[in-house]
């Protein structure tokens, strides 16, 4: 897990590599005691970054690291589902935002295992062995971030962010550009995640509709019926193992 952390920490600084890449500013390291913010000509003609260069870089590409996983892993459908599964039990602030967010992460995790190892496999390990040139190792780590990203996307919300760029259509998933594909994988979620709270939502609310016609042929209606409701709903979700249920569904929505 140590290692996945650090590819996606690794991600964001070859991202920024690749616009350097793009203005001929390739990241490599200058000779010891260059002043900070210098960048020194080589014999070539090539261009060479001073170290204190890299690190600011990579404290900015560290910063891109919450967006990436929010745009580029299965994190947004699954903290949607959780959040909406707390709503439809009535449990205003139990589990508490923390929990939930630590259990996203680590079933985004768990999601993204094998994407993961094969981008490190495949981009950032040859980068790191020296093998591959930041250039040439971007589109190698990011191939299976894009592939499973195509698998979740739906035609139509593709099609319409590639007509608002005014681009495609595309020969190959692997033609379409990251800033096409990561909103229309982004719609697709949301899409996908209301769908399934939609579902979860169902049973609970047959139990308030029951619990409010009970109150109300009693004439109980000054009592609040999530209040009754609230215990019966729990033991629901419980003596169906709830948890387990929606954690396994969630974790088998995604194709790989």
């Amino acid at each position: 897990m140590k290692r996945r952390i650090l590819l996606l920490c690794a991600l964001g600084l070859l991202m920024l590599a690749n616009v350097a890449m793009a203005q001929n500013l390739p990241m490599l390291p200058s000779a010891a005691g260059l002043p900070a913010l210098t960048v020194q000509t080589g014999a070539h003609g090539e261009q060479h970054w001073t170290l204190s260069m890299q690190l600011l870089a990579l404290m900015t590409a560290l910063t891109m690291l919450p967006a990436a996983v929010l745009m580029m892993t299965s994190f947004t459908r699954i903290i949607i589902v959780l959040s909406l599964l707390r709503q439809a039990l009535g449990t205003s602030s139990t589990p508490s935002n923390q929990i939930l967010l630590g259990l996203a992460l680590f079933l985004t995790l768990f999601v993204m295992s094998p994407v993961l190892d094969s981008s490190y496999n495949q981009g950032f390990k040859p980068y790191m062995a020296g093998t591959l040139s930041a250039e040439q190792a971007m589109p190698l780590a990011l191939a299976p971030f894009k592939h499973f990203m195509v698998e979740q996307t739906r035609d139509p919300d593709l099609q319409l962010f590639s007509k608002l760029a005014h681009e495609g259509p595309y020969r190959a998933n692997a033609d379409i550009p990251l800033r096409v594909l990561a909103p229309s994988f982004v719609t697709s979620e949301l899409k996908t995640a209301f769908e399934m709270s939609f579902l979860i939502y169902i049973p609970f609310l047959i139990v308030d509709l029951i619990v409010a016609s009970v109150l109300m042929s009693m004439g109980m209606m000054m009592l609040s019926p999530t209040l009754i409701s609230l215990p019966f709903k729990i033991l629901l979700f419980v003596l169906v193992d709830g948890w387990s249920l929606l954690l396994g569904t969630l974790a088998g929505s995604f194709y790989t």
